[in-house]
């Protein structure tokens, strides 16, 4: 009983990182369609982290904008929120309206 309930709660952790890791994809790859670099607006958000070896995994995963399809900005910060990435929902907020009016 012991080892199942020990299975149940590595599977859980298991899809929460994946979960995690998607959120992480759907930031770098809207920071790809903006033109806006990651790492800079991770660092700007969590300055006292080094780097993240996660979202630097997850940058390999990122394709360029012209095969990406359209993350709206709403979709980028609602899944930051979801996860509790407060600090980066704000500086992606920052970003978001310090860019050029889109025509």
């Amino acid at each position: 009983m012991e080892e199942h309930r020990k299975t149940i709660e590595e599977n859980i952790i298991e899809s929460y990182r994946q979960d995690e890791d998607m959120m992480i994809l759907v930031f770098a790859q809207w920071c790809v369609n903006e033109g806006l670099d990651p790492e800079e607006l991770y660092q700007q958000a969590y300055p006292q982290q080094q780097s993240n070896e996660r979202l630097q995994r997850v940058l390999e995963l990122t394709v360029p904008k012209e095969e990406a399809g359209p993350i709206p900005d709403d979709t980028v910060l609602g899944v930051l929120s979801l996860f509790g990435n407060e600090d980066l929902a704000f500086v992606v907020s920052e970003a978001i309206s310090n860019r050029a009016p889109k025509k």
